[in-house]
């Protein structure tokens, strides 16, 4: 069990653990007052459980293609403060629908695109495009997102010129940025994004998560110091 500050992940059906990538993206996407939020492929469903703890008027839907994973994320929305606001479907992205539109969409989806597989058919699917193309991912978010709705993923750093290029293609455009290194001295590793219908001038900046091993800069405990334990 992971524990949080006011809820906790079970994550032993889940071929992708809690990590930085999915804490970022659920302290740093950014919405005014969202009703409507869905987070698509939640895996143990920590980012859908931070935004019901960040928006306290939103119903967050969340989508998990594993049945492991659904089960336990499901489990895991039981047992948090806000389980009557979280729901979720063991559905792929390519078959899933909704009534009404979106306010804001999150995704910390499969990215390796040519990367050897691993041998576990469940960490493949988690971490590899086969199963949800970015271009499949954008466009159908572009679908289900209301006019002033956005898209907010995280992404290898190497992979942001390509989603922006497709992002633009459905009138998608890049508002906020953020680069992510693991140490001042280490390369930029990740690149967090998000996405409107409406051109803005760019919100652009880094990230350094740690000033050493486990010891956290001030930037990322400011982000995060609302979930960690100790923080």
């Amino acid at each position: 069990m992971f524990r949080f500050k006011q809820f906790g992940i079970a994550q032993d059906k889940c071929a992708m653990k809690v990590g930085t990538d999915g804490t970022l993206l659920g302290a740093w996407a950014k919405a005014n007052n969202p009703q409507q939020i869905l987070d698509i492929g939640t895996g143990t469903g920590l980012i859908a459980m931070m935004l019901a703890q960040r928006f306290e008027n939103a119903q967050i839907k969340a989508i998990e293609i594993d049945v492991n994973a659904s089960q336990q994320a499901s489990e895991n929305f039981q047992n948090t403060p806000w389980s009557n606001r979280l729901s979720l479907e063991n559905i792929s992205f390519q078959g899933f629908q909704h009534p009404s539109p979106f306010d804001l969409i999150v995704s910390n989806p499969p990215y390796f695109e040519n990367n050897l597989k691993a041998n576990n058919k469940q960490r493949t699917q988690a971490r590899h495009t086969d199963t949800l193309s970015f271009e499949t991912l954008i466009e159908g978010s572009a679908k289900l997102l209301n006019k002033n709705g956005s898209l907010a993923i995280i992404l290898p750093n190497t992979s942001k010129d390509k989603v922006e290029a497709i992002a633009q293609k459905h009138h998608l455009y890049l508002n906020r940025l953020c680069w992510v290194k693991g140490t001042e001295k280490t390369a930029i590793k990740r690149a967090v994004l998000q996405f409107s219908f409406q051109e803005k001038p760019l919100e652009e900046n880094t990230l350094v998560v740690e000033k050493e091993r486990h010891v956290y800069t001030e930037e990322y405990t400011q982000l995060c110091k609302e979930f960690y334990l100790k923080m």
